[in-house]
């Protein structure tokens, strides 16, 4: 039962990871001298700011499941 689970978790995950923006690209610009949006706090609004929390929470399950399963 909790195997299934894990597995409807983890695939969840994996899209919703997959569906996440690209954020590498803005830290890669600290490296290449692109700073200019460095000290700005860009707040994350409606699907953005749902995927956000979607990832965290599936994260969250996938991690306490998995934990119950290796104690079991």
């Amino acid at each position: 039962m909790l195997e299934n689970i894990l597995l409807v978790i983890s695939i969840l995950l994996i899209a919703i990871v997959l569906l996440q923006g690209n954020k590498a690209s803005d830290a890669g610009g600290i490296i290449t001298g692109g700073n200019e949006n460095l000290f700005q706090h860009a707040k994350e609004r409606g699907l953005e700011l749902f995927i956000s929390r979607a990832t965290l929470v599936l994260g969250l399950l996938f991690f306490v499941i998995s934990l119950i399963l290796f104690l079991l």
